[in-house]
Formats: C-alpha cells, sequence, structure tokens
C-alpha cells in the first residue's frame, strides 16, 4: 500500500467516522475495488488521459449510481488526481483503521483440506479468547502444505504444517551431515 492510498483511505474513513457512516461506506467501496479489479479494462478506460476527466467522472456516476455520495465523490476524486488505481490500497487502509476502531483482527488459515464447521469454530473461539478481539477468519486451501494449519496473523505467521515440519527436518538433517 503506497502512502497516497494510506492517507486518502485514512482520510476517508475519518469522514466517514464522523458521520456514523463508517459500516456503509466500507461496504460501497469494497463493491467498487471488486468491480475494478474483476474488470481491469474499466480501470485502464478510468485511467486513459486522452478521455477528459469530466467523462470519467461521469462514468463513475452512472456505474455506481445508488452508492453514498461520500463513496462516489471518493471515486471521483481519486480518478480527478490520477490515482483510480491506488483504489484496492485506499480500501486496505480504510478497513484497517475500521477494523482498529472495531476490535477486528483478520486472520488467514491455510490447511491442505477444508476446516469442518466445528474445527473452524474451535479455532475461531481459541483466537478470540487469546487476542481479545473479533476474528474475521479466512480460508486457503493449499494441498502442498500436506497436513496442520499455517496461521497469518497481526504480520505473523504460525506453521504448524507438516510441510514446514518436513523443511525444519532437512535442515537439521543437512546440519548433522556436512
Amino acid at each position: 500500500m503506497t502512502e497516497q492510498a494510506k492517507r486518502y483511505g485514512s482520510s476517508l474513513y475519518e469522514l466517514a467516522a464522523e458521520e456514523s457512516l463508517t459500516d456503509v461506506i466500507l461496504q460501497e467501496l469494497t463493491v467498487a475495488a471488486s468491480c475494478c479489479r474483476q474488470e481491469p479494462s474499466y480501470l485502464r478506460l478510468l485511467q486513459t488521459p486522452s478521455i477528459p476527466k469530466r467523462e470519467r467522472c461521469a462514468l463513475l456516476d452512472k456505474a455506481f449510481e445508488g452508492m453514498h455520495p461520500y463513496t462516489i465523490n471518493f471515486l471521483k476524486v481519486l480518478c480527478e488526481a490520477d490515482l483510480i488505481g491506488e483504489l484496492s490500497g485506499c480500501l486496505d487502509a480504510y478497513r484497517q483503521q475500521y477494523n482498529e476502531a472495531h476490535g477486528i483482527l483478520e486472520a488467514t488459515v491455510t490447511s491442505a483440506i477444508p476446516l469442518s464447521e466445528p474445527e473452524r469454530e474451535k479455532l475461531l473461539v481459541a483466537l478470540q479468547a487469546k487476542t481479545g478481539k473479533t476474528i474475521e477468519l479466512t480460508e486457503k486451501i493449499d494441498p502442498e502444505v500436506l497436513a496442520g494449519l499455517r496461521l497469518d496473523l497481526a504480520g505473523e505467521r504460525l506453521d504448524g504444517t507438516v510441510r514446514r515440519r518436513l523443511e525444519l527436518l532437512r535442515d537439521d538433517i543437512a546440519d548433522v551431515v556436512l
């Protein structure tokens, strides 16, 4: 995330917080960023310098009609400043402040097979007890972990996978053999 994205996303969060609109703006910003990710040609169109900024802003009005004026105006500001490509970074900065203000931690768990519902609940309860925060858990499936779990939480990685244990064992054996 760039400094510009941090500054713009944080500024939008502060405005939304003052107006008690943090949830609405987060949802709408997520939709807008998702649309731009799914349609890279639309994002390129919004970044095309040969199209007048007024027309690009009109495209945003049409595409996101019905959204809160703060969201649409924010997108227009990014477009006019030639920063619409920073939208996902702005969303990350916004979400980061939102999560801090609401006591939420994002965590990603990677396993070889999908977690069962009881396993997922047990992991959530343990993480919430340990951190004292609400956990938003994202699950990833990676057959290469073989078994066990890898947890990414608050910038820290806890790796209890069989793959990691085998790597450590291989390193230990290499140290002994050499």
